[in-house]
This record gives C-alpha cells, sequence and structure tokens, in this order.
C-alpha cells in the first residue's frame, strides 16, 4: 500500500527545480503518447522521422499565434500590423498554418508535406531543407498510415499549445534518447550520451560572445549544451555552427536547437572530410570551441581526396582508408582558433595506442604541446558500438603549469552501472571534472606526465599506461596460512560448544 502524505509535507512548497523537472516530464510523456498513436503501422526505429518534424511544424505555427497576439496587444489590436512579417520569426503562407490542415478531411498526409514544404519555400534562408528532408512517401502512403491515425496524431498534438515553452527543448532531448534506446545500433548516429556532453562543455567553457563547432553534429546535442551553457545570452546568436552528413540528421539538428530557444544558427548539411561546408574566404573557418562526438573509425572516408587536401588538413599526415579517426581529429586542430582555440573530442581508445600511420601521426601530434589531457571512459556508454570510448582536450595555448605536460586520467571505474546501459550519474561527472579541473596526480585515478615520458612509452597516450595504481600488500604465505589455522580451530571449538548445548 503507498504511503499518504500527511498535511504538512503536502504543504510543503517545490523548489524551482523540482517543478521544472516535472514539468519536463510531463511534456515527454504528451509528446511519447504521439509516439503511442504511431504505433503498430510504424516501427519504433522509425517515430523520430515522423514526430520530429510534425512536432517542428505545430511548434512553428504555434510560435506564429503567440507573436501575433503580442503584436495585436502592442497595436491596440491592429490586425495589419501583427501580420507584418517582422513581426514573425517565421512567414506562414496562406493554407500551410497548422488550424488548416485541422480542418481539412482527407489526404491529410499530404496536406502535411504540402504544409511544410510551402513553410519551408517561404523561408528560405532559415528552413531551406529542413522539413523536405523527411520523406513525403511515409506521411502520403495509406497503406503505412492512414488518414484515420494521422487525424489522432493531429487531434492529440492540438490538445497543447507548444510555443515558446523553455520546457520544450528538455523534453525533446528525453524524446530523443527514447529513440535512442529503441533504435540501438543506429543511435549512435544522432545521440551522444548527454552526461558526456555535460561534461566536455563544462571543461571547454564556452563564453558568451565565443564561437562554437561541431563538424559532425548530429541531432545538435553538443551545440545546444553549449548554447544552454552560455545561458542563452543573445551573443550567442550568429556563433554556432555545425555539419552532419545525414541528412534527416541534419534537419534535426536544425529543429532541435530551434525547440531549444536557440536562433541564428548556423548548421550545413554534407560530408565534413570530403567537403568542409564551413568555410571563411576559402579557407576552414576558425572557431574558439570545436567538440565533436564523430562516427568511431569510419571505413572510406576519403584517403586519397586528404593526401593532397587543398584546405591543409593533413597536418600531421593522412590516416588509412579503413580509419578515419585522425582524420577528425586533424580536421578539428585545423579549425581551432589561434589564441584561445581549445577542442574536445571523443574517439574509441584505439587512437591512444595503435600504430603504423597513426602511430606517426599521434607521435607529431603530442610533439606540437596541443593535448592538455587524455581521459579513459567506461564500458557500455555509448550506443551502437562495442568500442571503450575516451575524450581528448586540445588547447592552442595551455596554461604555463600544463606547458609539455599531459594529464592522464583513468575513468574507467568511473561510472553508474545499469542493465542495459550503463550511464553517468551527475556525480560521475562532476568526479571526472575535478580530476581534470585539479590536474595532479591522484593514485589509481590520475598522472601528470611529460612529452619526455610519453616519448619512452613510444607515444602511447593511454592512461593506464602512467596511472599508478594502488597495490596490495602480499602477505607471506606462512603468516596468513596461521591465520586460517587458528580461525578453523577456533570454528571447531565452537561447533563442539554448540553441540553440547543442543544435547542438553
Amino acid at each position: 500500500m503507498a504511503k499518504k502524505k500527511n498535511k504538512e509535507e503536502s504543504l510543503v512548497p517545490k523548489d524551482e527545480k523540482t517543478l521544472k523537472m516535472e514539468g519536463v516530464q510531463n511534456l515527454y510523456n504528451f509528446l511519447f503518447e504521439a509516439c503511442n498513436i504511431l504505433r503498430g503501422p510504424v516501427s519504433q526505429d522509425n517515430f523520430k522521422d515522423y514526430i520530429t518534424p510534425i512536432l517542428y511544424f505545430k511548434r512553428i505555427s504555434d510560435v506564429y499565434d503567440e507573436e501575433t497576439q503580442t503584436a495585436l496587444e502592442e497595436s491596440g489590436g491592429d490586425e495589419e500590423y501583427a501580420s507584418l512579417p517582422e513581426q514573425h520569426r517565421f512567414v506562414i503562407p496562406d493554407g500551410c498554418h497548422w488550424s488548416d490542415i485541422r480542418e481539412r478531411s482527407e489526404n491529410l498526409g499530404a496536406a502535411i508535406v504540402g504544409a511544410m514544404r510551402g513553410i519551408e519555400l517561404a523561408n528560405p534562408d532559415t528552413l531551406y531543407g529542413v522539413l523536405s528532408m523527411f520523406s513525403a512517401q511515409k506521411w502520403t502512403d495509406k497503406k503505412n498510415l492512414s488518414d484515420g491515425k494521422i487525424r489522432d496524431l493531429i487531434e492529440h498534438l492540438s490538445t497543447r499549445r507548444l510555443g515558446n515553452n523553455d520546457l520544450m527543448g528538455d523534453a525533446y532531448e528525453i524524446l530523443l534518447k527514447k529513440f535512442a534506446d529503441d533504435s540501438k545500433a543506429q543511435a549512435g548516429e544522432f545521440y551522444t550520451p548527454r552526461s558526456v556532453v555535460s561534461l566536455l562543455v563544462r571543461i571547454l567553457d564556452p563564453k558568451p560572445g565565443e564561437t562554437v563547432y561541431d563538424p559532425a553534429c548530429g541531432s545538435g546535442g553538443m551545440l545546444i549544451e553549449a548554447v544552454q551553457h552560455m545561458n542563452h545570452s543573445s551573443l550567442c546568436c550568429g556563433s554556432i555552427f555545425g555539419q552532419e552528413k545525414n541528412v534527416v540528421n541534419s534537419a534535426i539538428a536544425k529543429m532541435n536547437l530551434f525547440l531549444h530557444g536557440a536562433s541564428d544558427f548556423n548548421i550545413m548539411q554534407g560530408d565534413t572530410l570530403r567537403s568542409p561546408k564551413i568555410l571563411q574566404n576559402g579557407e576552414i573557418a576558425k572557431f574558439d570551441c570545436v567538440i565533436a562526438n564523430p562516427p568511431f573509425s569510419l571505413e572510406k572516408w576519403g584517403s586519397v581526396e586528404w593526401s593532397s587536401d587543398k584546405y591543409g588538413r593533413n597536418v600531421w599526415g593522412t590516416p588509412s582508408d579503413s580509419c578515419g579517426d585522425y582524420a577528425w581529429i586533424q580536421h578539428m586542430v585545423k579549425s581551432m582558433a589561434s589564441g584561445n582555440g581549445r577542442m574536445a573530442v571523443v574517439m574509441p581508445q584505439g587512437v591512444l595506442f595503435r600504430g603504423n600511420e597513426e602511430g606517426r601521426i599521434r607521435e607529431k601530434l603530442v610533439k606540437s604541446d596541443l593535448v592538455e589531457a587524455v581521459v579513459t571512459l567506461g564500458d557500455k556508454l555509448f550506443y551502437g558500438t562495442p568500442l571503450s570510448p575516451c575524450f581528448l582536450i586540445l588547447r592552442r595555448l595551455k596554461p604555463a603549469a600544463h606547458s609539455a605536460r599531459v594529464l592522464m586520467i583513468d575513468g574507467t571505474k568511473i561510472l553508474t552501472v545499469k542493465r542495459a546501459q550503463n550511464i553517468l550519474s551527475p556525480e560521475d561527472v562532476n568526479r571526472l571534472y575535478e580530476l581534470y579541473t585539479n590536474y595532479e596526480n591522484v593514485e589509481d585515478f590520475s598522472k601528470v606526465v611529460t612529452l619526455d615520458d610519453i616519448a619512452a612509452k613510444d607515444y602511447d597516450l593511454s592512461p593506464n599506461k602512467y596511472v599508478e595504481y594502488h597495490k596490495e600488500e602480499i602477505r607471506p604465505y606462512a603468516e596468513v596460512l596461521a591465520e586460517f589455522e587458528a580461525a578453523y580451530e577456533e570454528v571447531k571449538r565452537f561447533e563442539e560448544e554448540f553441540r553440547k548445548l543442543i544435547n542438553l
């Protein structure tokens, strides 16, 4: 039986954080119920391809309505003034508002596709290629998704306003995690555990006015965390950049940033290693913070083109076409601004010790003295890969005390074990962050080493090669045996006494 709250407990006011968490969970439940409406004709692996665009469409319409209401109040009810483009973030053409679709009685899938396409064409600078990235065929195939199912979805989403709701982004993040839980193998393409993202952003510590770039941005989680870290400062406008190869994920990244309240960001779609799109004067653009979780050990990534890269990204060499890890690292190094430029990159631990061309590139990377810290993480933290991850922190200008030194952190035991997927709890994140900021030797966990120390180990960057681990003192065999025999004799004595007692 559930314990009833007493009167005093029910009168205790909830703090702001608790209320926000409850609001986010409530909104998430509402969004997930939309997924349940699709369940059956639509597999759970495809939920995000339906829910994301229609959620975005509804959000744009609700924001437009809120902006209209604000303009009416400001102008004393002047409808012409309220309809002016400058009063709105997006233009919604006639017949393309959510309410227009709600009035339709048939061919609802085609109506939704048409409305989203109309909105996209009316906003070429901000929405080009966003909504059209989602399959029109999926929406219009009535054998797969009937008008009745779409009507149920429309009516469900119509029961709540999804306009300028600051809880919306957080609720959508939980939904993305749910999509990742359901899809597993493909999840790594668009979802990085938010605990890892939070840790990396805390370490880079982007400041309002600084530029942030993710060359493999997936669903935009790292960029969103950076914006939130800067408290949504107005100085973030125009300073958030990303590129993503997968066309649907690049669209999701734009929508995700919008749902989180970000504005004036630049997300490009394309293959970053073969065709970088974020350029400045024909060269690779430079950023204060570069952060990414690129695809691990990518095959056929374009080594032939890279060997004569016109942007000069082959700073230290060309990796094998069977593994693009060091191509991503070099691209990100090339993208770091001078002065305070810094980067954080998630990689498989193989980059720390693999030989051949990777070993030669790693040696040059170490000698550049850009590497400030190397952190290995525990198993089963990331979706879709059996590889154990690590991350590297690089800085153009390291603090004087860190010059010619690298902090090695073995974080493989700092995690919270769960049945299906391990996690980094807030306490785990704080522990790893503390090890980084303290930048000192801690038995079993961290070691500050010199470049000479690394050279002596053939430029292996594995923390477990340097961290000093606690060793239990090995007691002499004769001493342990004598202790065991004495304990055994005592057990026999107690057993004899017990037999005497039960025979009384």
